[in-house]
């Protein structure tokens, strides 16, 4: 909806808005809230200057702001008087009031869009007998549907708009049930339209070379991919020329299976992402596509857009580079848990199919390592805090563990971040990967936070990059730095996508895109189109992209944080059902929330639960020991008795720390 919102603040053309907002755009326009004009191009809607869209923020006191999109300016304060059923967090259309002094005002005239389009409730007996209860706040819910018929324990799809509900998904009591919650709060599907499929199946799986003589032809260099270990859809492949000193990372081509406009894009666009859950994948792309024509399968051949970087290996810059699309033939498939044993014990003894792959492997890694430690002199190394689950086949969780950064980790990510800094710099207005560097308000929240309990440095609070490195040394000294690590990161701000181009703080660059992963991204696929468009010289093409660039950031930006909402809830579901049926154990963790009902992280099995705790005088870092005492499985939130705490830097040193 935001950008939707959006296109029609700043105008756009009819033809350009998506079919499933045509109904609202019409609406709109008999409301005469948006009006019509012509040019040589097409119909052009935009919201009358009397309007303003945006997202409402409701204080305590039910006065609202009006927080704009796509316009500069102070957010419209709107009165509990007009805002018309209006609540936190919707989408709305306010009419701007004039005539007022002081900061500009409005009213709601539209909810275009409910803050939770959809919600998930169940059923839970009463006196009265059998209940709708919200699943996230456990309040009643009025729906339009009756539940009379429903068992106790049945969970249920609610469309908010209209108060009925749209799917039954299961019974709480059943762990199978909580991979349908968890895509039913962001009404995430699985399934693809038949259409769709159709599309994809129609490609085959098997690349004929001669139908592409105008692709430059690599099947003869020895390219690999280094994926985990449970990975099925590989969107790189990489080859060191070392007498060239030449880069070559190849990704996958999906832009030459999944044309603008057609079924499999209309899907992919919807979705943005692929989802990952512990026990499988939501694709971005059907399967047909993702894990076998497009995927960079070993001994195959396989379209790729790749691009070619000579190295200057004195400066550790790239010299010079090109984009151009290839066909490739990978010569093995390895996993990083393969490269890590060879870099540390060598490939003496190696077979010979992967001694040609591990002879620019071991010169390569040396090189990014070189990479790796310039980049950190502007940009930021912190450790690791994502956890790794195992489910058994009722889906419950057996165990987990915090993703190690390893040399083959560090290997791979320098070479992606080589090529997405290339792709970068063919435009100035486009897709671009941006972090903005934190506020000054949250560093010295954060400063102050962390001096509260022992942690001082003396750097300069400006310099934030000075400033990270002391702490992390402080931190590292203390033994706490991971969880210091995870204060310095919510500190900042959330990377995002951006039609302009701001810089990566986090990284240290200042241009950076996607251009990578374009099987699991739909930022990757249309910056792909992008630099074909550009390179191309493909004017009417670039203009289209561009014409609605803008707003697709701004859509795929929120569908990634779904996407990341929708791992998190499920593995915070997984945690809940573990808790309740462990109620004896022994639980171990740090606090790192301190609050009127402090918030704790697991560092023992299983590791990385989020607990909250009985005790309100607890202190950061507090290292406790607790058994569970209420799990609200609906909610998937965990309480425990705290029955020892001591503080970590009194020991100086964070046993069992992840």
């Amino acid at each position: 909806m935001r950008s939707f919102l959006l296109r029609i603040t700043k105008g756009a053309y009819k033809s350009d808005i998506e079919k499933e907002h045509l109904p609202l755009l019409d609406t709109l326009i008999k409301e005469r809230i948006v009006k019509e004009s012509e040019d040589e191009k097409g119909t052009i809607v935009r919201l009358d200057a009397k309007y303003r869209a945006g997202t409402l923020d409701v204080l305590p006191s039910g006065t609202a702001f009006l927080e704009m999109i796509g316009v500069k300016g102070k957010d419209i304060l709107i009165a509990p008087e007009h805002l018309h059923g209006a609540k936190n967090g919707d989408y709305v259309i306010a009419r701007r009031l004039f005539g007022k002094g002081g900061r500009p005002s409005g009213k709601v005239v539209m909810v275009v869009q409910p803050a939770f389009v959809y919600g998930i409730g169940y059923i839970k007996l009463t006196e009265s007998g059998p209940k709708p209860f919200h699943i996230k706040t456990d309040l009643p819910m009025e729906l339009e549907t009756p539940t009379i018929d429903l068992e106790e324990y049945t969970l249920f799809q609610v469309d908010n708009r209209t108060s009925r509900i749209t799917q039954i998904l299961g019974n709480l009591k059943d762990p199978a049930v909580d991979e349908k919650i968890s895509l039913a709060i962001f009404n995430k599907q699985e399934a693809f339209s038949e259409a769709a499929e159709r599309e994809a199946a129609a490609w085959g799986d098997r690349v004929d070379a001669g139908l592409y003589p105008d692709r430059t032809d690599l099947r003869d260099l020895p390219f690999c991919t280094i994926d985990p270990v449970d990975a099925k859809d590989f969107d790189d492949a990489i080859f060191w020329d070392q007498k060239s000193s030449t880069l070559y990372v190849a990704i996958a081509d999906v832009s030459a299976y999944v044309t603008e406009d057609c079924e499999i894009d209309k899907e992919a666009r919807r979705r943005g992402f692929s989802i990952y859950l512990p026990h499988k994948s939501i694709p971005m792309l059907p399967r047909t596509l993702s894990e076998n024509i497009c995927s960079l399968k070993p001994d195959t051949d396989r379209l790729t857009y790749a691009c070619a970087m000579q190295i200057d290996l004195e400066r550790l810059e790239i010299k010079s580079h090109r984009f151009f699309e290839a066909i490739i033939h990978s010569k093995r498939r390895y996993t990083y848990e393969e490269i890590d044993a060879y870099l540390e014990n060598g490939f003496t003894d190696a077979p010979p199919v992967d001694k040609e792959t591990l002879a620019f492997i071991f010169p390569l890694k040396r090189v990014a390592d070189r990479l790796r430690e310039k980049r950190l002199k502007r940009g930021y190394d912190f450790r690791s805090t994502e956890v790794r689950m195992e489910l058994d086949e009722n889906q419950n969780l057996v165990s987990t563990r915090i993703e190690e950064a390893t040399p083959s980790h560090a290997l791979i990510e320098e070479c992606m971040l080589l090529a997405n800094k290339a792709a970068a710099e063919h435009y100035d207005y486009g897709i671009f990967r941006i972090h903005e560097p934190p506020t000054p308000e949250r560093i010295e929240k954060l400063v102050d936070e962390l001096g509260k309990i022992g942690i001082y440095v003396e750097e300069d609070e400006s310099d934030f990059h000075s400033l990270v490195l002391a702490l992390q040394k402080e931190a590292r000294a203390k033994g706490v730095e991971p969880y210091v690590d995870q204060l310095i990161i919510q500190t900042q701000k959330q990377a995002t996508y951006s039609a302009e181009n701001v810089g990566h703080f986090g990284l240290g660059f200042e241009r950076y895109t996607h251009f990578t992963s374009p099987i699991r991204r739909y930022s990757d696929l249309t910056l792909h189109r992008l630099l074909k468009a550009i390179l191309g010289h493909n004017e009417k093409r670039r203009e289209y992209i561009l014409r609605n660039i803008e707003p697709l950031c701004v859509k795929i930006s929120e569908l990634e944080r779904e996407a990341t909402r929708v791992e998190w809830d499920f593995m915070a579901r997984k945690y809940a059902r573990w808790a309740e049926a462990n109620r004896e154990e022994i639980l171990h963790g740090v606090v790192v929330e301190a609050a009127q009902i402090p918030a704790a992280t697991t560092d023992s099995f299983p590791v990385g639960m989020r607990i909250f705790c009985d005790k309100s005088d607890l202190l950061l870092f507090d290292r406790i020991e607790a058994r569970v005492n209420i799990v609200h499985l609906a909610q998937a939130k965990i309480f425990v008795l705290v029955e020892s705490a001591r503080h970590l830097l009194e020991d100086g040193e964070a046993e069992g720390a992840p």
